[in-house]
């Protein structure tokens, strides 16, 4: 039989993918080594190179340099999420650090680099620790110009014009309210002009420019209850609809003529393409999530990181000649001699009349089955047909345990409306969705209603701990990593940059400190009595280790079973491979030592 790290990948990709500007070599960040690297690989495939060898250090963003014989990417370390920028030989030597000044978070640009490589865009927040301004860095002569954005916003640059002019820039607010500011970089003083401004509120993303500079596509919710992909056009400020899908664009990148695109159809991404804005079709891709996409310059050939519910996540390739092929193979050895599950897409009822979609995992074998209730990070978040959690999924249904993982209220991928239903709502609509999902499972023949768990991380983790300590089942085990339990001190610690994010989606501590009091596990520890394994990072930036210390203390103080195992060299989730996999194989073995035992 197998154990769970038969089940493992042979190595885990982080949602970057960049072909080179000759179109040959595929850069990606993979944690083949243990700890995440830049590599590189032949777009004909072959065998991948290992470029970056940091100590301590993950990478997180990469970038080619334009002469296509450097990278450029940004790196932490222990999770600590203060970004550095370097640049590297696509052959691992000459390691330069780039950036200057202290520890912060530094975030590229989409395209880094105007059309002659002189100039690197990026954004900081080393002159305030709550603002992100964005620097432009001559990389000539080693100086810099700063764009500070307005009051209550943060900027990330995102791509120059093909001409070096234009630099469009995200203005942050929250994950819904973001607009988008145009900066005319041939000015000497640079200012940023928000475009989006006369349309209101809303969600403005700038993505690729037209090849002659007059116009750029966005992804905006300003005609309805998803994201459509338009184009603002300069020289008259109009805004042009390109898509009228009733689901999210995603990952939106051009060529020349040629734009290319993925929706998220029910959870499942579906490549989409068009020349001159007429749609084309593409050969067929793996049923599974995109989570990155690069093209070539004429177009023609398109890499994607793909993940499918049975296939962890890869490196491919599509191009007119072959269709689709993989580059990488981190198939573990468990999924290439048994039978992977794949989820059911259901709906059950909730409150108000709404339907809460999720994924239902059924194992192949006869039940009723014990199941575990998985709840997504986020909130703003989509829990999607991949290969969740190392194959921890594919583990359990192994042995015979099922899971539901819902997309309760605040999930992403249902509409705006649905997403917005958890703003400064946190324990409330979405633990009575989490009740439903539960109310259901006990209307399934082949589910043992009476041995249910509950798990998540981040956001997922408090719900989790909301679960346990406030639905009146009786819970069989719960597993909350990185997982917030006082949502005052959690608002109070969060990271500098997010002030205006957190104010709006989960409230302020200070005005807000009753009703977050309120909706906090840790007001209701003492009802919890179910079994428990806590994880945390000691460096989490996100969710600070002292949220987990906070509900271990309480529930040791009464005698409850709590284990608590922190990692000293990781923040907010993992970034060494030997510590993710031995988290996951402990959470496998807790789970099935309390849900198998009758």
């Amino acid at each position: 039989m197998p154990d769970y790290v038969d089940f493992v990948p042979t190595e885990r990709f982080r949602g970057q993918v960049a072909l080179s500007p000759d179109a040959k070599t595929v850069a990606y960040c993979s944690n083949a080594a243990g700890s995440f690297d830049l590599w590189t690989i032949p777009v004909t495939g072959g065998t991948p190179h290992r470029v970056t060898q940091l100590e301590g250090q993950a990478v997180r963003q990469i970038m080619w340099w334009p002469d296509g014989k450097n990278l450029v990417f940004t790196a932490d370390r222990n999770g600590d999420e203060q970004y550095r920028i370097y640049r590297v030989g696509t052959d691992g030597q000459d390691l330069t650090e780039i950036s200057t000044g202290p520890d912060c978070q530094r975030v590229l640009a989409k395209a880094s680099f105007d059309a002659q490589g002189r100039y690197l865009f990026y954004a900081a927040n080393d002159r305030d620790r709550t603002v992100q301004d964005i620097l432009i860095r001559d990389l000539a002569d080693g100086t810099e110009r700063r764009i500070v954005p307005p009051d209550g916003v943060n900027f990330t640059p995102v791509r120059t014009s093909p001409d070096g002019r234009w630099l469009t820039a995200a203005g942050v607010r929250s994950n819904t309210d973001i607009a988008t500011y145009l900066i005319d970089l041939t000015k000497p003083d640079v200012e940023a002009a928000c475009v989006t401004a006369e349309h209101g509120n809303g969600y403005f993303v700038p993505g690729p420019w037209t090849p002659d500079s007059t116009a750029f596509y966005l992804c905006t919710d300003m005609w309805g209850e998803f994201t459509s992909i338009g184009r603002y056009t300069l020289n008259n400020a109009s805004m042009t609809r390109i898509t009228s899908d009733n689901w999210d664009a995603e990952h939106i990148e051009a060529a020349g003529d040629i734009l290319v695109w993925s929706i998220n159809q029910s959870g499942r991404s579906v490549l989409r393409a068009s020349r001159d804005n007429t749609e084309f079709t593409l050969a067929d891709t793996p049923q599974g999530v995109i989570d990155a996409i690069s093209i070539s310059p004429d177009g023609e050939r398109i890499v994607l990181e793909i993940d499918t519910a049975t296939r962890p996540s890869e490196i491919g390739v599509l191009d007119p000649a072959t269709g689709f092929r993989y580059l990488t193979d981190a198939r573990p050895p468990a999924v290439q001699v048994i039978d992977p599950v794949q989820p059911d897409l259901i709906t059950y009822p909730a409150s108000g009349g709404r339907q809460v979609h999720a994924l239902l995992y059924r194992p192949h074998t006869p039940g009723p089955h014990p199941v575990l209730l998985s709840v997504h990070g986020g909130p703003e978040a989509q829990e999607r047909p991949e290969y969740a959690y190392s194959g921890l999924y594919q583990y359990l249904l192994h042995k015979g345990i099922a899971v539901l993982a819902p997309n309760i209220a605040g999930s992403t991928g249902y509409g705006l409306a649905h997403q917005k239903l958890i703003y400064r709502n946190w324990g409330g609509i979405d633990l009575d969705d989490l009740d439903h999902a539960v109310r259901h499972l006990h209307t399934l023949p082949d589910i043992d209603a009476n041995r249910i768990a509950v798990m998540g991380g981040s956001y997922g983790g408090f719900a989790a701990l909301s679960c346990l300590s406030r639905l009146p089942y009786p819970w069989a085990a719960g597993v909350s990593f990185c997982g917030p339990s006082n949502l005052v001190t959690l608002a109070r610690a969060c990271p500098p940059t997010w002030r205006p994010t957190v104010d709006a989606v989960l409230g302020n501590p200070d005005t807000d400190a009753e009703l977050l009091t309120s909706r906090s596990p840790i007001t209701y520890a003492d009802a919890i009595t179910a079994p428990l394994l806590v994880i945390q990072g000691t460096h989490d930036p996100r969710v600070p280790k002292d949220e987990s210390d906070q509900i271990v203390i309480r529930l040791r103080a009464r005698g409850i079973d709590v284990r608590y195992d922190v990692y000293p060299d990781e923040g907010h989730g993992f970034t060494n491979r030997s510590n993710e996999i031995k988290a996951f194989e402990d959470i496998a073995q807790f789970l099935l030592t309390h849900l198998t035992r009758r």
